[in-house]
């Protein structure tokens, strides 16, 4: 036979189950190999039960008081953000927020966005007669700070100003300063922590907790 017609041959009736035989045990093989390697990588990607855990974080006694008594100025308030995350487990880190005590007819009138249209807040915005707002800031996420001298809060990385009640003044920022959830439950004064998109004229939640 020559060399070119024999890969025409298929072979005695041996030799065919033979191959089929050995074809077979390599796909089971193979299935039993992608199987073991699937169920733990599957298994990975499925957060603890627990992983949604509480979306509030609660103030100290001491935290509490000191934010109770602020007045005369935008408060910054500390706190432990716990955080149940259903690949690395539970972690506890620092945050701050800023507090400024306000009502909500003050509030409605410097910032109406708030309380309508797509900038809606769905919580409260005035609770405990306070407004709480998140340390980040709108435009590109830098961490801003309540300046005394000029009344404002003013991002050092791109200069960014805002007035007390959060309301946009100046700098590149397309948005005013975010709320944040705040609420007395059972005598201990609780926040949820929210994060936002960034360099967005509107409030695109990102991370609640």
């Amino acid at each position: 036979m020559a060399h070119s017609e024999a890969y025409k041959d298929a072979g005695t009736p041996a030799e065919q189950t033979r191959r089929t035989f050995m074809a077979q045990a390599v796909y089971a093989l193979g299935g039993v190999i992608g199987l073991g390697i699937a169920i733990p990588v599957i298994a990975s990607l499925v957060p603890a039960s627990d992983a949604a855990g509480d979306q509030w974080s609660g103030l100290t006694p001491e935290q509490a008081d000191a934010f109770k008594k602020a007045s005369n100025q935008p408060v910054k308030i500390t706190f432990s953000l716990h955080e149940t995350n259903g690949y690395f487990g539970a972690t506890d880190t620092d945050q701050f927020v800023w507090g400024v005590r306000t009502t909500e007819d003050k509030l409605k009138a410097e910032r109406p966005e708030l309380f309508e249209g797509a900038n809606k807040f769905p919580y409260p915005a005035v609770a405990m007669g306070f407004t709480i707002f998140s340390p980040i800031c709108p435009h590109l996420g830098c961490k801003y700070a309540w300046n005394q001298d000029k009344s404002k809060f003013i991002c050092p990385c791109h200069g960014s100003e805002y007035d007390e009640l959060g309301k946009h003044e100046a700098g590149p920022a397309l948005r005013g300063l975010d709320p944040l959830p705040l609420r007395d439950f059972q005598g201990k004064v609780q926040i949820t922590w929210i994060e936002y998109a960034t360099n967005s004229p509107t409030m695109i939640v990102q991370k609640i907790g």
